[in-house]
């Protein structure tokens, strides 16, 4: 019997590291012990006092059932306090606040929501590619805009205001950007309150990196005057407090359009695991010392790869901000891909190649902070051997 696949499918293709992950475990298999410096998926455990809050949950008898689809008070009252705490942003519990199975999950439910056939949705080149996959998911057309480093990674927006957007629904952005580690100031959030005000243009903001390295203040889109009318922003405690198998994202914004997001949410899972949520509370309320020392981890580490990219012959900022370095690829490669792959079969070392994101960053590499200085000072050694 054949079982066609159905035409939402047709422009979605197997996640690159999914494919990459299959061809670097026959390479394990076959000995090689490669070193993986791909994806970004933090190596270091949570708070203690955070596995406790769901150990010690988990071992209760009342804590097993469904739980409700937008969250326990407690954890919505956790998630709108280090928003004000950390962000100033005031935020309804009740209302303003969803809770989330991860913010990755959070990019669906939005398309679903309020994209479909006839809609245009704009997306980064380079950017996150499940914002592609989300588009061509809900049956929405994805529309690239350009960031490239002559404009320092940011949209420019004058210029994306001359095309024709009488069709364009949603747009998403993201700062601390992924891939390239930019950060936007609040002047430049304000343009872009501004733009999709001006346009009557929906702006997501997947906000998930800005705890990590970074030396300013974490900013949220949220906090800009206006924003509250054209801005629903995704955020996660994956990256920031090293929880992303526990998958709790959330999503805050006006109430009536969380609520739309609900009805879709609703029919799609059965609410996070009660512990995990009690546990993401006690994450949520950690201070200051909390980022302190995990920024101290991932700035020894960076030490490292910016030693590696040296070797490699990149050009790279220093100031790039979250769980990755973002690298200018070295004279006589044809592209990211080719350098990858060199250095995959070459020095047993795999670094993601910048063209995932987009056509504008097949020049580049990208290399994850997610190993310890032990495993990134043997890619250093490998890395040498090879050049």
């Amino acid at each position: 019997m054949h079982v066609s696949v159905a035409s939402r499918l047709q422009h979605t293709q197997e996640y690159y590291f999914s494919q990459k992950l299959r061809e670097i475990d026959g390479l394990n298999k076959a000995g090689k012990q490669i070193i993986n410096l791909g994806i970004g998926s933090p190596d270091l455990p949570p708070h203690p006092r955070v596995v406790a809050a769901l150990t010690q949950a988990a071992e209760q008898p009342n804590t097993h059932a469904y739980q409700s689809y937008k969250g326990v008070p407690a954890l919505r009252q956790a998630m709108a306090g280090w928003y004000q705490r950390q962000y100033g942003v005031t935020l309804d519990p009740e209302a303003e606040i969803l809770p989330l199975l991860g913010s990755k999950e959070g990019i669906i439910h939005v398309s679903m929501t309020f994209l479909e056939a006839g809609d245009e949705v704009l997306i980064p080149n380079p950017g996150y590619p499940a914002y592609r996959a989300a588009a061509h998911l809900s049956g929405a057309t994805p529309v690239e805009y350009d960031l490239t480093a002559g404009n320092h990674w940011l949209p420019d927006l004058e210029t994306l205001a001359r095309r024709d957007l009488s069709r364009v629904k949603l747009m998403w952005v993201n700062y601390p950007h992924m891939p390239t580690g930019t950060a936007a100031d609040t002047a430049f959030f304000a343009k872009l309150v501004t733009f999709a005000t001006e346009h009557n243009i929906l702006l997501v903001h997947d906000n998930p990196y800005s705890f990590i390295l970074n030396t300013e203040q974490p900013q949220s889109l949220l906090a800009v005057p206006g924003a509250r009318e054209v801005v629903l922003e995704l955020n996660s405690l994956s990256k920031s407090h090293n929880m992303a198998g526990w998958r709790v994202g959330m999503l805050a914004g006006r109430a009536d359009l969380l609520q739309e997001v609900l009805r879709f949410k609703s029919n799609l899972d059965s609410g996070m695991f009660l512990p995990v949520q009690l546990a993401a509370v006690e994450a949520l309320n950690l201070d200051a010392t909390w980022y302190q020392e995990l920024n101290a981890h991932y700035a020894a580490r960076r030490e490292l790869v910016f030693e590696l990219l040296d070797v490699i012959g990149c050009s790279y900022s220093r100031n790039q901000v979250g769980l990755f370095v973002w690298a200018t690829i070295p004279a006589g490669y044809a592209d990211g891909y080719a350098l990858s792959d060199e250095l995959l079969y070459n020095a047993n070392v795999f670094i993601t190649p910048g063209g995932i994101f987009g056509s504008n960053g097949n020049g580049f590499i990208r290399v994850s902070l997610c190993q310890t200085t032990e495993v990134l000072q043997a890619a250093l050694e490998r890395v040498r051997a090879v050049s």
